[in-house]
Order: C-alpha cells, then structure tokens, then sequence
C-alpha cells in the first residue's frame, strides 16, 4: 500500500456480513461487487438464527456410576428429552406417590418437574456402585433444592415455597441403560415445606397431633 491507494494485488476486507466471518480479496475484485449474496434465510436483525445446540449424549462405554453422575447433570441442565438417551424403553422407576413403566411416561415425568421448580438442582451427596463394564447397581444420596413457582407437581399448585429435600436412589442399570430405579424421600418433609402439613411443634401441630391421639385411643377401647 503506497498513499493510502490499494494495490491491484492488495486482498482487503471485500465484505463483512453479520455472524459471518470476513471475505477477502484482491482489491480490484471488490470493485465488482462489495457484497456477496446469500440464499440462505436470516431473522429480523438480519442474522441467520443459530442452530439449535446438540443435546449431550452418555459418555460411550460409561460405567453404571458414570451414567448416573451423566443423568444428574442433565437434570440439572432441564434438559428431559435427553434423559431419555440413558433410559431403556421399558424402564420401571417407584417413586414414594407412584410408579413409573416406560421411558416416555419418566421422560413427561422429569419434564413436569422441570415446570414445577425451575430452577431445581440436585446434588450428589453420596454414591457407591457395584457391577461390571456397562452393568451393575448405584446407590445414590441426594440433595434437591429449588422453589415451587412453576406449575403442578404431583397435583400441588405452586406454593412459592423453597425446597431443600434429601432422597436415595437405587438404580439397576443393565447393558449401559437404566433399567430401574426405587426412589426414596422424606414426603412429610416435602410436604412440610411447601406447607400441605403444619411445621413440626407448631401450634397446629400439636394440635392435630393431640385430635389424633384421641381418635388412636378412642379406636383402641371398641
């Protein structure tokens, strides 16, 4: 470059197109057209929307305790169509209010909850394994918090109240899916929480406490 003028040879920046990377060119040719045309469709602000994003798939080969900390951290993304990935079709789940038998029926499970507690975490607290290769049993201890502000869960309307519940797992995994799982947690406490039953010592408490008590001896002495 001389001047300021450009070479005939010179490449420069010929165009730039939003989202896109730079077109270079020898300067000459960027007399003939300064913009490259696209067939491709673009949104309102002129870019091209973004595909969507691949969904995380389980690590291949993974462990029975490998594919239980992969779905945890998928539940935590409220990602439930991906779960369906580490579940065999015909899996059987018990939770303490019902019993789950087929991955589609976990799947629209997962994704009720999702709605219920947006911003629902789990923790692991605790796990041991036994097995071989992609088969074997997880014994798993959890922690979830969150608050129920979305939406119905188990046909409780949203209470707006924070949750912090603790629950084990134990999951039966054969040939690298979850073939099943008996789900175990504090209902009492859930429902402490999100206030269906009075805080533990409360006056109510006490009070239901002592009405049933006297409903228990009442049955005792027919």
């Amino acid at each position: 470059m001389d001047g300021g003028h450009l070479g005939e040879t010179e490449r420069v920046v010929c165009a730039q197109v939003p989202g896109r990377a730079a077109v270079y060119a020898p300067a000459r040719e960027c007399l003939v057209s300064a913009e490259p045309t696209s067939s491709e469709p673009s949104g309102p602000s002129g870019r091209r929307p973004a595909p969507d994003p691949p969904r995380p798939t389980p690590p291949a080969g993974a462990t029975p305790g490998a594919l239980v900390r992969w779905s945890i951290d998928v539940i935590n993304s409220h990602d439930a169509a991906s779960l369906r990935q580490a579940y065999a079709p015909d899996i059987r789940v018990r939770f303490p209010m019902r019993t789950v038998r087929s991955a589609d029926e976990l799947v629209a499970w997962w994704a009720s909850v999702f709605t219920a507690v947006p911003d629902l975490t789990m923790t692991i607290e605790g796990m041991a394994e036994q097995g071989e290769g992609r088969s074997g049993e997880v014994f798993l201890r959890w922690r979830l918090t969150g608050h129920h502000t979305g939406g119905d869960w188990e046909g409780i309307a949203p209470s707006g109240a924070r949750l912090d519940l603790d629950g084990m797992d134990h999951v039966v995994v054969e040939d690298g899916h979850v073939a099943g799982n008996f789900v175990v947690f504090d209902q009492m406490q859930f429902a402490r929480q999100i206030g269906l039953l009075p805080a533990d010592g409360s006056r109510l408490d006490v009070g239901l406490k002592t009405a049933f008590n006297a409903l228990a001896r009442r049955r005792a002495r027919r």
